[in-house]
């Protein structure tokens, strides 16, 4: 039986298949979200295809054949690939144009949010809010399919999403920068409106499984709780992520 993730990834009508089909893409500009490459795939075509994808920093991933097949029925030659639906863009990029329009910068760092609908829920809520950048990691995020950007309402489409490969090194950035980061957990005793949030501020929001990853939380700044007062541990990822961003339009607007 399927699980719901890969159905979603048969229907999408972002897949690429074939060889040939994913060097063209690659050579076209298109930037490719995620690739399934078969075990033990070796040709000359599947050499220059691995070239590209070194040459764009493209991740991929080995599989076994019966994961492809189950994907497509078509002709697949060992590839099967999914074309983002966004451009991403780097933050090193985004942030400098934010400060240059004298804006206050606000970014929201998704570490492993893996759920597409809670995703898509949050760039809503971001763009609503004024994030200027959501800033996610390579490996482990929701793939930003057509249920992401429905979700989000067309959110998607307009705040910069930065898909980084080490976000340890993007986290040092921002401090450098000036940004303030701000780790959203359970672990602390600071309530988040104890935080001031009217300075340059980047909130990292942690995984659905697990929170924030131990190593970012050591670079952070502050750390900020919400405060429970039920039975149940957490909040879904995104209705926190909502609190936190709307605290920091709240003081902002009373500056």
């Amino acid at each position: 039986m399927q699980t719901k993730e890969q159905q979603r990834e048969k229907e999408s009508d972002n897949m690429i298949f074939g060889l040939r089909p994913v060097i063209e893409a690659l050579k076209s500009g298109k930037e490719i979200d995620r690739l399934f490459v078969q075990n033990g795939l070796k040709n000359e075509l599947f050499g220059e295809m691995m070239g590209m994808l070194k040459k764009h920093n493209v991740q991929y991933q080995y599989v076994p054949v019966e994961k492809l097949n189950r994907l497509t029925k078509n002709n697949h030659q060992g590839v099967v690939g999914y074309i983002s639906s966004i451009v991403y863009h780097k933050i090193q990029d985004v942030l400098p144009v934010v400060f240059d329009k004298g804006k206050m910068p606000l970014v929201l760092i998704l570490d492993r949010i893996t759920d597409v609908r809670n995703f898509g829920a949050i760039a809503r809520t971001a763009e609503c809010s004024g994030v200027d950048a959501i800033i996610i990691p390579m490996k482990g995020a929701a793939q930003i399919n057509a249920d992401a950007i429905k979700t989000s309402t067309g959110a998607l489409h307009k705040i910069p999403v930065c898909r980084e490969e080490n976000l340890k090194q993007v986290i040092e950035y921002l401090r450098e920068s000036g940004l303030t980061v701000v780790a959203c957990t359970e672990k602390t005793s600071d309530n988040y409106y104890q935080q001031d949030y009217t300075l340059p501020v980047a909130i990292i929001m942690g995984s659905e499984e697990d929170g924030i990853s131990p190593e970012y939380l050591k670079l952070a700044d502050a750390h900020a709780k919400i405060p429970l007062m039920g039975e149940i541990g957490s909040l879904n990822v995104s209705v926190a992520a909502g609190i936190l961003l709307y605290e920091v339009v709240r003081q902002r607007l009373n500056e």
